[in-house]
């Protein structure tokens, strides 16, 4: 696991980590995940303040690496989700709320550290992450 600082010698990343402060995203974190696995070189994991700014975020990530002529594979959670995902091949992008962030813990996971979770929680797509997140919220209320 690196800091974003310390993966700028890629340019396609400071490109994302830039868009992404562009949008005041924060806790922006860059793991080089190479020798992990080979669905990506990266992921980079950024915090929202709101389902708002996440999608800002998201928005302007996509439309910053295809002026740099990068085309997304995929993205996942879009809309009102807690967890919102960027495929762009060399990354993927995660971008969620401190609460989503905090329970799925996708530093800890990728940092190969032993998985404190339970099994099912690996497993949860944005959209099952939104419903948790809805019905907590409601809960709360």
């Amino acid at each position: 696991m690196t800091n974003k600082d310390a993966v700028i010698e890629n340019p396609m990343i400071k490109v994302i980590t830039d868009a992404l402060e562009d949008v005041k995203a924060q806790d922006i974190q860059v793991l080089d995940v190479r020798d992990k696995q080979s669905i990506t070189d990266y992921m980079i994991i950024a915090t929202g303040t709101s389902n708002r700014q996440i999608n800002a975020m998201l928005d302007k990530v996509r439309e910053e690496v295809k002026k740099q002529g990068l085309k997304p594979l995929g993205e996942e959670g879009k809309g009102d989700s807690d967890w919102v995902l960027l495929d762009l091949d060399i990354a993927i992008v995660h971008m969620m709320t401190a609460s989503a962030r905090q329970f799925y813990d996708l530093e800890r996971l990728w940092a190969g550290a032993e998985q404190s979770r339970s099994a099912s929680a690996a497993h949860h797509s944005p959209e099952v992450a939104h419903e948790h997140f809805t019905k907590l919220n409601k809960e709360q209320q």
